[in-house]
C-alpha cells in the first residue's frame, strides 16, 4: 500500500461528480497546489481542454472496478507532465457509490515538462471505445444472453435507435422473422466452436427499413465470461452491381443483334459467350462454338482488306465496325455488320472483346444495286424519298423476322425560315448541311438519316431493343442539332422539332408510321417548338381539328368574319382614355367568337399571321383617319406583332407606305410585341426595331417580366412602354404583401426612363397601388371590357364631355 507522504506518488479523493475533496502533502509538493487553492475543484480543472472528455469517460467506466489513465497535469506554475492516474471506486458500508480515490504516479520521469510517450505507447493506451467510432462499419460486443454490451455510433444510426433502446433489446430483435434462425445459428456457433463466422442478413431499422450487411463474429473472454466481438458492412452497392450484372446478362441473352465474348489469349480469341441471337444468325450452336476462334465463320476469298482491318484493330485493342460476308452452318453466305469492342480489367488491360453483329444481308442486296444519284439528296448527300421509303421498308421486314421495334423520326427545324430572309439562302444552305452531318454522326451506321426537301428530315432507327433505348438516341440527336451552327463567322441557334413512330405500335407499313410521326412532329411544334413528341392516336383527330380550322381560317378574312375589339388605355394619373388595344376577334360560323388566343398559335404555324396582320393593320389605319375626323386626333391604337410578322422582308417599309397613303402621324400607331420574341434573333430584333423607331411609330413590350431578358440589351432598344405581365398585376390584393415584383417591374421601366402600362387590370385595390407607385397606364376590365368600334366611341365622347365638366373618365378612389 502507498504511504500518505511517499515522494514518488499523490493520493487524493474525489467525489462522485468529480470535485476533489482531499490533498495530501505529497500531491501538493508534486504538482505545487496548496490545499485550500485545491479543494472543491473538478480534477478535470488539472487537465489541457482536449483531454478533458476522455477522462470523464474514464471515470464513467470505473465505477465497477478500477480504471487507469495516461494524461498530462497542469502544474501550479504552469507548466505540464505526464502521470498515471489510477482510479479505485469508493463506497460506503450501505454500498451506495462515494467517489474515487485517485493515485497519481510518474509514467517516466517525473521532471519531463511535455509528452515524450512513442506512438505505439500511445495507441495501446487508447481505449477501445475512444477507437471503435472510427472503424468503417458496426462494431459491436454480445454477451451469450443475446444481449448488445458494446456498440459504436454506427450501429445506432444503422438502426436509427438510441443507446438507452439498444441496450434493452435482444441482438435477434434487428433482424426480420426470416432470417433470425440463420443469424441465431451463427452466434451459437461462435460460442460453442470458437470460430470465426460471416453471414449476410438485413439489418431491421426502427422504421422498418431493411439494409443487406455482411456480419462477422469471433469469440474473445473476459474475466471467465465469454463474449462475441464483430463488425457489420453494409453490402447495398455490392447487391446493386449483383443486380445490375443480372440485368445485364439478361439483356444480352434478350438481344435482338448476335453478341459474341472472347477472351484475349495470345494469337487466337477463343469465344466465352454468345446469345441465342448469335446461334440463330450463325445457324451453329452454343456448345459447337464455345472455346472456338471466330475465324472459322469466314468466307474464304472475300473481304480480305476487312478482316486484315479485324485483325489489326484486335492486335493494337482498338474498336472497329466492318461490314464483311461470313458462311452459315449450311454453307449460305451472309452478310455480316460487325462491331468489335475492346474489354478492359481493372487496371486498364484488355482481357476480352465483345462483338456485336447484325444480319444485314437484305439491306446489302437491296442497296448494291441502286444508283447514289438517284437515291440521294444534292445538297446534303443523305438518302432521299425513294431510298427513305426503301429502307423503311427494309427495316420493317428486319424486325418483324427479328421482333424488334423500329423508330421512325420526322426532323423539321424551327424557324429556319427566318434563317433563310435574314441571313440569305447560302447561309441555310450551310445551315442544312450542317445539320446532316451532325444527324448522320448521332446515328448507327445501320439507321438511315434522310432529307424530304425544305428543312425535313427523317430517320429510321432499326431494331430498337426498346422504348428507353430509342429515348437516349433521340435525346443525343436532340443534343447535337441543337448546337450552334457557325455561318460567316456569326453563330445560328438551330432547334428543332420531333415527331417519333413506331413500329409495330403505331403502325405497320412505311405510309402509316410516316405520317404517324409526321403527326406528332406537328404536335411538337404546336406545343412550343424544341421538342419531341412521340405519336398517340388521339393527335390524328387533334390535327384533323386543326387542318380544319386553318382552311376556315383562309376564308374568314373575305368572307368577313374577322373583326375587331378595342380595349381602352387609362392614364392613371389622370384618368382619362388616352388610347386603346387593337385585338382581333373571329366570327367563326360554327364555333361563334373565337378570341385571338384560339387561332392566332395556328396562324403563325400556317403562316397566315402575315396576311391578318396585313388587314388588321390597314383597318386600324381607316379607324385612325375616321378619329382624326371626330376629334380624337391624339388617341393612340396599339396592335400586336408576331415575331414572323416583323421578321418580314420589308416589313418596314411597306408600313411606311400605308401610313403615307393614309395621311396618318406614326406616333398615334403603336407595336406592341412580346417580350419572349426579343431573343429569338436579338441583332434582327434590334435593326427592325431601330427602322420602326425611326418610321416614329411608338413601341411597346408586352408580357413584360414574363420571360428572362437582358436589362442590358432592353435599354438599348426603341422602346417607349413597357406592359407588365397580368401575372405580376394578379399578385395586388386588398390585403396582400407578396406584391415586390409588381414595385419592382415599375422600377425597372422608369429606371429606364420608359413609361410602365399595367394590363390586366381587375380592382380598385390594384388602381390603387398603381397610381401610389407612379405607373403611368392601367388596361382591364376594372376600366372597361373589350368593345366594338361604335362603344369604344361612346367611352371617347363620355370621357371628353366628363373632362369640360371637371370630372374625369374614372372617379378617383
Amino acid at each position: 500500500m502507498f504511504r500518505k507522504n511517499d515522494s514518488d506518488y499523490g493520493i487524493f479523493l474525489i467525489g462522485p461528480t468529480g470535485k476533489i475533496i482531499t490533498w495530501n502533502a505529497a500531491c501538493q509538493r508534486i504538482f505545487g497546489y496548496a490545499e485550500n487553492d485545491i479543494l472543491l475543484r473538478k480534477i478535470t480543472s488539472l487537465l489541457p481542454l482536449p483531454e478533458r472528455k476522455t477522462c470523464q469517460d474514464r471515470l464513467a467506466m470505473s465505477r465497477n472496478d478500477a480504471e487507469k489513465l495516461d494524461t498530462e497535469i497542469i502544474h501550479a506554475d504552469g507548466h505540464s507532465s505526464i502521470f498515471n492516474l489510477t482510479f479505485v471506486p469508493q463506497f460506503r458500508k450501505s454500498g451506495k457509490f462515494s467517489g474515487y480515490s485517485v493515485i497519481a504516479g510518474p509514467v517516466q520521469n517525473n521532471s519531463v515538462a511535455t509528452k515524450e510517450i512513442s506512438e505505439r505507447d500511445s495507441i495501446d493506451h487508447t481505449p477501445l471505445k475512444e477507437m471503435m467510432d472510427f472503424l468503417i462499419g458496426t462494431f459491436y460486443v454480445i454477451n451469450q444472453s443475446g444481449k448488445l454490451v458494446m456498440w459504436n455510433k454506427k450501429l445506432e444510426k444503422a438502426t436509427q435507435m438510441a443507446a438507452a433502446e439498444l441496450k434493452e433489446i435482444n441482438v435477434l430483435d434487428l433482424f426480420s422473422a426470416d432470417e433470425k434462425n440463420i443469424v441465431e445459428g451463427k452466434i451459437h456457433e461462435v460460442f460453442e466452436h470458437d470460430g470465426e463466422v460471416f453471414v449476410e442478413a438485413n439489418l431491421l431499422s426502427k422504421n422498418g427499413v431493411k439494409s443487406p450487411y455482411l456480419f462477422t463474429g469471433s469469440r474473445f473472454k473476459v474475466s471467465d465470461h465469454f463474449y462475441l466481438v464483430g463488425m457489420g458492412l453494409d453490402i447495398s452497392v455490392q447487391r446493386q452491381q449483383g443486380q445490375r450484372l443480372r440485368l445485364r446478362e439478361r439483356a444480352l441473352h434478350a438481344s435482338s443483334n448476335g453478341i459474341v465474348i472472347t477472351r484475349c489469349a495470345g494469337r487466337n480469341n477463343p469465344i466465352d459467350y454468345v446469345n441465342p441471337a448469335f446461334e440463330r444468325i450463325t445457324g451453329y450452336s452454343e456448345q459447337e462454338i464455345i472455346g472456338r476462334d471466330c475465324r472459322f465463320l469466314a468466307a474464304p476469298g472475300f473481304d480480305e482488306l476487312e478482316r486484315a482491318q479485324v485483325k489489326a484493330a484486335i492486335h493494337e485493342r482498338k474498336e472497329i465496325n466492318v461490314t464483311f460476308r461470313n458462311l452459315r452452318k449450311n454453307g449460305e453466305l451472309f452478310w455480316n455488320s460487325l462491331t468489335i469492342t475492346p474489354v478492359q480489367d481493372e487496371s486498364g488491360v484488355v482481357t476480352h472483346f465483345i462483338g456485336v453483329v447484325d444480319d444485314v444481308t437484305l439491306s446489302k442486296h437491296r442497296t448494291t444495286h441502286l444508283e447514289h444519284a438517284v437515291n440521294h439528296d444534292i445538297l446534303t448527300g443523305l438518302a432521299n424519298r425513294n431510298l427513305l421509303w426503301d429502307r423503311l421498308d427494309q427495316a420493317l421486314h428486319i424486325a418483324q423476322r427479328n421482333k424488334s421495334m423500329v423508330a421512325t423520326v420526322m426532323v423539321d427545324l424551327d424557324n429556319f425560315k427566318t434563317i433563310n430572309d435574314t441571313m440569305g439562302h447560302d447561309a441555310g444552305d450551310e445551315v442544312l448541311r450542317v445539320t446532316a452531318r451532325r444527324l448522320k454522326a448521332s446515328v448507327r451506321d445501320s439507321d438511315t438519316v434522310a432529307r424530304l426537301g425544305g428543312d425535313e428530315f427523317v430517320l429510321v432507327l432499326s431494331n430498337q431493343p426498346t422504348l428507353r433505348y430509342t429515348l437516349r438516341m433521340i435525346e443525343r440527336l436532340r443534343r447535337d442539332v441543337g448546337k450552334a451552327v457557325i455561318v460567316d463567322g456569326r453563330e445560328v441557334t438551330v432547334e428543332s422539332s420531333m415527331g417519333v413512330s413506331i413500329f409495330p405500335h403505331d403502325g405497320s407499313t412505311v405510309c402509316e408510321l410516316m405520317q404517324a410521326a409526321d403527326v406528332a412532329m406537328y404536335h411538337a411544334k404546336s406545343a412550343g417548338r424544341n421538342d419531341v413528341h412521340f405519336f398517340s392516336p388521339d393527335m390524328k383527330s387533334s390535327t384533323d381539328a386543326k387542318h380544319k380550322l386553318e382552311v376556315s381560317m383562309r376564308n374568314a378574312i373575305a368572307k368577313d368574319e374577322i373583326f375587331l375589339e378595342f380595349q381602352p388605355k387609362i392614364d392613371l394619373k389622370t384618368r382619362r382614355i388616352v388610347g386603346a388595344e387593337v385585338l382581333l376577334r373571329w366570327r367563326h360560323p360554327d364555333l361563334g367568337i373565337l378570341l385571338a388566343a384560339s387561332f392566332i398559335s395556328e396562324a403563325e404555324e400556317s403562316g397566315l399571321i402575315i396576311p391578318l396582320g396585313e388587314w388588321e393593320f390597314n383597318n386600324v389605319c381607316a379607324i385612325l383617319q375616321r378619329f382624326k375626323i371626330l376629334g380624337f386626333q391624339h388617341i393612340v391604337l396599339s396592335m400586336n406583332v408576331s415575331f414572323q410578322e416583323f421578321s418580314k422582308k420589308n416589313y418596314v417599309a411597306w408600313m411606311a407606305e400605308r401610313l403615307n397613303q393614309s395621311l396618318l402621324p406614326a406616333e398615334i400607331f403603336e407595336l406592341e410585341i412580346k417580350e419572349a420574341n426579343l431573343m429569338r434573333c436579338p441583332q434582327l430584333t434590334s435593326d427592325v426595331l431601330a427602322e420602326i423607331n425611326q418610321l416614329g411609330i411608338k413601341l411597346t413590350i408586352d408580357d413584360f417580366g414574363s420571360d428572362v431578358s437582358s436589362l442590358n440589351n432592353l435599354k438599348k432598344l426603341p422602346i417607349n412602354h413597357l406592359k407588365i405581365s397580368k401575372s405580376f398585376i394578379e399578385t395586388i390584393r386588398q390585403d396582400a404583401t407578396d406584391v415586390i415584383m409588381a414595385k419592382t417591374m415599375i422600377g425597372i421601366g422608369h429606371n429606364m426612363n420608359i413609361d410602365v402600362i399595367a394590363a390586366g387590370v381587375e380592382t380598385r385595390s390594384q388602381v390603387n397601388f398603381l397610381a401610389k407607385n407612379d405607373c403611368d397606364q392601367g388596361q382591364g376590365n376594372y376600366f372597361s371590357k373589350p368593345v366594338s368600334l361604335s362603344e369604344f366611341e361612346q367611352l371617347l365622347m363620355q370621357d371628353a364631355a366628363r373632362n369640360t365638366a371637371g370630372s374625369l373618365f374614372v372617379p378617383a378612389p
